[in-house]
């Protein structure tokens, strides 16, 4: 069973998140190359869920519907 992906770690700084291991940013034990791979915090910033979330909406829309509204 995979881990619970946190939505605001306080240090995401400190792991590679690029697995369900979470490894130390020092240890890399998975091999999932050189360098960490970055929290989706640290990328697009505090509202990334909601950014994520809503472009989610629009993709997956079912044919014939409207996408959702993105300012509801």
């Amino acid at each position: 069973m995979a881990k619970r992906f946190p939505i605001r770690p306080s240090h995401p700084e400190r792991n590679c998140w690029g697995c369900d291991r979470f490894c130390a940013a020092n240890d890399l034990i998975c091999g999932n190359g050189s360098e960490r791979t970055q929290h989706p915090v640290e990328l697009f910033g505090d509202d990334w869920l909601e950014a994520c979330t809503d472009e989610a909406d629009r993709v997956l829309a079912p044919p014939g519907q409207p996408a959702p509204d993105p300012q509801r």
